[in-house]
């Protein structure tokens, strides 16, 4: 398989911890409104809603390892999830403790670098997450089956998972220790490099701050700008009315136009493009990632939706989101923000003192809607990307209802003869057969399925889709009224 083809199945994996980050953002964005100045130190309910987004924003990490590797395993099983939470927890556990980094680089704590120690801090994100999940799931799919030595039995199949998961965490703990300080140091460089470059400076820290997301990155260079590593630290100092006029700010102004106005214009346009009967399934994550996006802020829920399955649209992101903080900052149209770009910091940062002109963003953020719709729409359409809503499905699966797909299912299966037993988890039939090898595979590429996954002689699933359930009980209903009829 083509690493864009890989990409692609990584990106449906994603939509699963995906999913659940709005309802994070939105606790934290509530939570904020009702207690902007404590985040929950002054009232209960604030308390509550901070707390139980931070459970859920602060572990993106975790969610995301269990996620992939459950999307990414063949039969879905949570020995994958488990393998890639485990992973992590390993990576979390070695790289994320300089006292760890010590004993293995044999350097003291108190002679490692700056760039070492926030590297540190940094080190397990999103992108820990999924690289652990899909080294879990690669793993599983490899050595699920696998048969040791009688003495060693109890060890082989899933079990033999996580225990090789664990060593490749190991490995990879180790690789990180001395890789990542050195990129991570690197990244703090060129931001210092670059923040003496004005508007045009604020224009290429957006551009790699979209950019380095992917990998977790990006945390270096907000270290260099809009926190106190080189003095910059553009939110305190905007908040506390401490920095300079035209000054203060440009590393957080351009922001807004891009995370209330134009990742939601591309949560529309990649609806729009979505296939008609897909159109049900992913209206309700775009919608809900762009309602959170405009309200907070948050923006993880839209990126990650497309950042592998269109890379290329992840790029024209990055480039926009640039082109906005060099805009805003060039005319000195300037707002800030404590927890992210998002209607609810635009409001109370509005009348601050060193707020120039805020609502000229709505007018910037209005034009970015307009550009984020047409060039997403344009580039999904004419180059056929692969977002949300958009996965191929056979022409012969979308003509036949339900159940005369059903019996063509129960056909390619050997006939009602073969099956002993029909049953559905969420996106595949499972199935046990008195011969799996009567099976049309075919056939059953034709109707739609999406793989089969042999499982012994006797068990077999077919990953049909989200309807799995409704093609399960058609079968079964026919099934039953073959069995009563004779």
């Amino acid at each position: 398989m083509n690493i864009l083809g890989y990409l692609q199945q990584v990106g449906k994996a994603l939509m699963v911890p995906i999913a659940v980050l709005p309802a994070g953002g939105l606790m934290l964005g509530l939570g904020y409104a009702i207690d902007p100045a404590g985040w929950g130190a002054n009232s209960p309910l604030a308390t509550i809603l901070v707390f139980g987004g931070k459970g859920i924003m602060d572990n993106q990490a975790w969610l995301f390892a269990a996620g992939v590797a459950y999307g990414l395993a063949k039969d879905n099983n949570g020995a994958a999830a488990l393998s890639g939470l485990l992973g992590l927890l390993i990576v979390e556990m070695v790289v994320g403790n300089i006292n760890v980094i010590s004993q293995i680089t044999s350097v003291p704590v108190a002679d490692m670098s700056q760039a070492q120690v926030i590297a540190s801090g940094a080190a397990v994100s999103a992108f820990t997450g999924i690289l652990m999940g899909i080294v879990a799931a690669v793993l599983y799919n490899r050595f699920h089956n696998i048969q040791l030595p009688t003495a060693l039995g109890f060890f082989g199949g899933r079990r033999f998972v996580p225990i090789v998961t664990s060593f490749s965490a190991i490995g990879i703990s180790i690789l990180m220790v001395y890789v990542w300080p050195t990129v991570y140091g690197a990244l703090v460089n060129f931001g210092i490099a670059i923040s003496e470059m004005g508007a045009v400076g604020a224009g290429v820290y957006g551009f790699f701050n979209r950019l380095l997301i992917p990998v977790g990155l990006h945390h270096a260079l907000n270290q260099v700008f809009i926190f106190d590593l080189v003095g910059i630290s553009d939110i305190s100092k905007f908040w506390s009315g401490t920095g300079e006029l035209g000054v203060t700010g440009m590393y957080q102004a351009g922001f807004f136009p891009v995370m209330g106005y134009g990742l939601p214009a591309a949560c529309l346009a990649m609806y729009h493009c979505a296939k008609p009967e897909n159109k049900a399934k992913v209206g309700g994550i775009l919608g809900a990632a762009a309602v959170t996006a405009i309200i907070t802020g948050v923006t993880e829920p839209i990126e990650f939706a497309f950042m592998f399955v269109a890379p290329v649209l992840y790029v024209i992101h990055a480039v926009l989101t640039g082109l906005s903080l060099f805009i805003a900052a060039s005319m000195q149209w300037f707002a800030g923000f404590t927890f992210s770009g998002g209607l609810i910091d635009f409001v109370l940062s509005f009348n601050l003192p060193l707020a120039i002109k805020p609502y000229m963003l709505i007018v910037q953020g209005l034009c970015f809607a307009a550009i984020y719709y047409a060039v997403f729409r344009f580039a999904i359409e004419k180059f056929d990307l692969k977002t949300p809503g958009r996965e191929s499905v056979d022409a012969k699966q979308q003509l036949l209802p339900v159940d005369d797909r059903a019996e063509a299912y129960v056909s390619a299966l050997g006939g009602r003869s073969n099956l002993v037993s029909i049953d559905a988890c969420i996106t595949r039939l499972r199935l046990t057969l008195k011969d799996v090898n009567r099976i049309d595979e075919e056939t059953l590429t034709e109707l739609g399925a999406l793989g089969v996954v042999k499982l012994g002689d006797k068990n077999l699933q077919v990953i049909v889709g989200t309807e799995a359930e409704l093609i399960a009980q058609a079968m079964a209903n026919g099934h039953e009224s073959a069995v009563a009829a004779s």
